[in-house]
């Protein structure tokens, strides 16, 4: 149920996409363009228009309650000075309690008027003259996510998390686990060598690394209609790969823990680490140089970045050569790790 909950309800509510923003509108001029203005805002889509105040204090009152988001102020003589002078100031308040909210609303606001400013332009100019305004139109082309689905870059990335929270975790309460029901010394006892204890703990979370990868590729057909472009028999080459790997360093982490509350704490540490430093909520390319070449040492980067090529982009084997190589180097190294860890009396 963890995956498929997961996978269901996560990419609907981690969206970094803002809209339904409320707006508070002084409008100082009460002129066509003014209410024009005000109507172009509110037609994008973006805003909401929650109050049209008679005074900047009313509406920054209603941003102190929490009613609005931003204020847009368009002062007195607005139209007037638009078309004598062609130059006007208009004041953008926004409340940046939340920095990427209000950064963000303010981009959309400006744009807004940009695109208002032009229309006027190009009207003016063509009235005055008799002649067409010469214009540059741009036709943008979105590749691999035509239509700026947030969700279609977080289903995958949100795959991966899944994988290894359980694949991590539960590897790394195993042998831990056994030492403190005190089964480990009946297992010591045995005849089978280290590297067998090993893969007897490491095969099993294999499989259900399988499983619930699976579960997600339902639940992303099911209820978000994604389908691989690159298939999915490549997906399942580098998941073994990676729960290999992640598996690898739960059993050191197990190996080294004294109970299985401290076993936890030291994945949980792990995993949190990982998943801030593999690109799952804000590209890599936007973080510091510093951080980003110590996000190489995380493997759900690489294979968060993986997946979204192989989901949205087709991308083979070929074109993953270094991702695959990095998967195997820490597959080979947390697992060689693992077996040179486990203290075992006899063989």
């Amino acid at each position: 149920m963890l995956p498929f909950v997961s996978l269901a309800l996560f990419p609907l509510v981690a969206n970094f996409e803002v809209k339904n923003l409320n707006l508070a509108v002084v409008d100082n001029d009460h002129s066509s363009l003014s209410r024009r203005l005000t109507q172009q805002v509110t037609s994008s889509g973006y805003f909401h228009l929650t109050e049209v105040a008679d005074t900047y204090r009313e509406a920054l009152y209603s941003i102190e309650q929490d009613n609005a988001d931003l204020i847009l102020d368009i002062p007195a003589g607005f139209e007037k000075d638009l078309m004598t002078q062609q130059n006007v100031s208009v004041l953008i308040a926004a409340n940046t309690v939340n920095g990427m909210k209000g950064g963000l609303s303010s981009s959309y606001l400006t744009s807004i008027l940009n695109d208002f400013s032009m229309n006027l332009r190009s009207e003016e100019l063509t009235t005055t003259t008799g002649l067409i305004a010469p214009a540059l139109t741009v036709i943008p082309r979105y590749d691999f996510n035509p239509h700026l689905e947030y969700k279609y870059t977080m289903v995958p990335a949100i795959m991966m998390m899944m994988l290894a929270m359980l694949t991590g975790f539960l590897p790394a309460l195993n042998i831990v686990g056994e030492k403190e029901k005190g089964t480990i010394e009946q297992l010591n006892v045995t005849p089978v060598t280290r590297l067998e204890v090993i893969l007897s703990k490491l095969i099993p979370y294999w499989i259900i690394g399988f499983i619930v990868l699976t579960i997600c590729f339902f639940v992303a057909w099911l209820f978000y209609s994604m389908v691989s472009v690159g298939g999915y028999l490549l997906i399942y080459l580098f998941a073994a790969v990676f729960v290999l790997a992640f598996s690898g360093l739960g059993l050191v982490i197990s190996n080294a823990a004294s109970t299985v509350q401290q076993g936890m704490f030291m994945m949980f540490f792990f995993v949190i680490t990982f998943i801030f430093l593999s690109g799952l909520y804000t590209p890599v390319s936007s973080m510091p140089d510093w951080v980003q070449v110590i996000s190489r040492l995380s493997p759900l980067r690489y294979m968060v970045e993986v997946l979204r090529f192989i989901f949205l982009k087709g991308s083979t084997l070929f074109d993953l050569k270094w991702h695959f190589a990095a998967l195997t180097v820490f597959a080979v190294f947390f697992n060689g790790w693992a077996i040179l860890s486990y203290k075992k009396t006899g063989r």
